[in-house]
């Protein structure tokens, strides 16, 4: 028994040794997916200008594994006397570099001490999927879903998700 366990073993190591390891994630543990994430900020006006974007309600800047502008298209928007606030839309993402774009619908859901009142969130998320067939160039292919949760103190919005090509 230890013999085959000590052989398992020296397997293993070789296997391990042989293998390119890096610290990057992997596509093959994602299940052929990459992670990414990374934090959104508002854009101030004329940062993000890309044609692309043109009539869009509001833009953020992403840094971080996705690095450009999302724009965003609101179409629907109801809140409730209690304070909750569902927002849906479309989304256009546009590499800083210009290396490619890729679209999203969207769904957010946040809490408010007072809807009419921006600053009074207690919490949101939203869920941006990617509209396959959307990519172009480095994007051309991919599909995946980018995961928003509004971060209220620092008043950013800290993103993660899976992209695959």
């Amino acid at each position: 028994m230890v013999c085959v366990l000590a052989g398992a073993l020296a397997l293993a190591i070789a296997l391990v040794a042989a293998k390119d390891v890096s610290a990057a994630p992997s596509p093959a543990l994602a299940g052929g997916a990459t992670q990414i994430s990374g934090v959104g900020v508002y854009a101030d006006e004329g940062t993000c200008e890309d044609p692309e974007g043109v009539g869009d309600d509001y833009a953020l800047i992403l840094t971080g594994d996705l690095e450009g502008c999302l724009y965003t298209f609101v179409e629907t928007a109801v809140s409730s006397p209690s304070g909750t606030y569902l927002e849906t839309g479309t989304e256009v993402f546009v590499a800083s570099d210009g290396s490619g774009t890729f679209e999203t619908t969207y769904r957010f859901e946040a809490k408010y001490e007072d809807v009419s009142n921006p600053a009074t969130e207690i919490f949101g998320r939203c869920q941006h999927p990617i509209v396959k067939g959307s990519g172009t160039g480095i994007f051309e292919g991919v599909t995946g879903r980018l995961d928003f949760k509004d971060d209220i103190e620092a008043g950013d919005f800290p993103y993660r998700g899976h992209l695959r090509w």
